[in-house]
């Protein structure tokens, strides 16, 4: 016998939310070809999870997912498989996939990682800048301010990570400019719930530290970079708890399903 739907808009017997509803509201995205379909699936599904339109604690169905990129479920479920082995998919045993919920204590550690590499990168950029790559950092400032002033959390993660990732470029450390790349994606996923409410602080903070790189200043550019790190640490920390973080939830629009993932008629 089938159970009746939730009375809770878009929600389904078992109040979890899935891929399909999140999804559904947004135009299809169809990957391109011809990378490796496995590839540009994993790809996908990663940025998905990183920009949040994929919510951590989120159950990830992998026909609602295969439906949306317009492919098989075999590389869906690839890339699933692949997600889990770096820590951003959780496979359940008879519940299925969902996005990883992050612990405090996983970011603090990510974040301070963070902290020690980029501080020692803006050192570096202060005695490498040139007057042209001095303009470009401004140039990159003034997006993310319009992107503050426009409320657009999309906008702020994109600017703050073009902004942070030119001045590891500025750094001439290749071996520097690696390690902040593997760690990258994932701050990202942590700065997204609080680039808004964190935005006014860390713009100034910015200003600050372009400032010390065009004075050529490196001490004053890794004080500068520390606390600025050090206070996006703070934030993720003093965030409110986003409904997601709190209980898996099922959103509008999908469809409920059984547990062994079939709808329900």
């Amino acid at each position: 016998m089938s159970q009746p739907a939730s009375p809770l808009p878009g929600r389904g017997p078992t109040g979890r939310r899935t891929a399909k509803g999140s999804l559904g509201s947004t135009a299809a995205k169809r990957v391109e070809r011809p990378a490796p379909l496995r590839q540009v699936v994993y790809e996908a599904l990663a940025e998905l999870i990183i920009n949040r339109t994929l919510e951590p604690g989120q159950h990830l169905v992998e026909a609602d997912l295969a439906e949306y990129l317009g492919v098989s479920r075999q590389p869906v479920r690839e890339a699933l498989q692949r997600l889990q082995s770096e820590g951003w998919v959780d496979l359940r045993p008879a519940q299925g996939a969902f996005v990883h919920l992050p612990t405090d204590e996983e970011a603090d550690q990510l974040l301070s990682v963070r902290s020690v590499l980029e501080t020692h990168s803006a050192k570096l950029a202060a005695g490498n800048a040139t007057a042209e790559d001095v303009e470009r950092l401004w140039e990159l400032q003034k997006e993310g301010l319009q992107a503050l002033k426009a409320e657009d959390t999309e906008g702020l993660v994109a600017a703050n990570a073009a902004l942070h990732a030119f001045i590891t470029q500025l750094s001439g450390n290749a071996v520097l400019a690696e390690l902040i790349g593997l760690v990258d994606r994932r701050v990202r996923w942590y700065y997204t719930p609080i680039a808004r409410p964190r935005g006014q602080d860390a713009w100034h903070e910015h200003e600050e530290l372009i400032t010390a790189i065009a004075r050529e200043d490196g001490e004053l550019a890794e004080q500068v970079m520390a606390k600025h790190t050090e206070r996006t640490r703070q934030a993720y920390h003093e965030r409110p708890a986003a409904p997601s973080e709190a209980e898996p939830r099922t959103p509008p629009g999908a469809r409920p399903r059984t547990p062994g993932g079939g709808e329900r008629r």
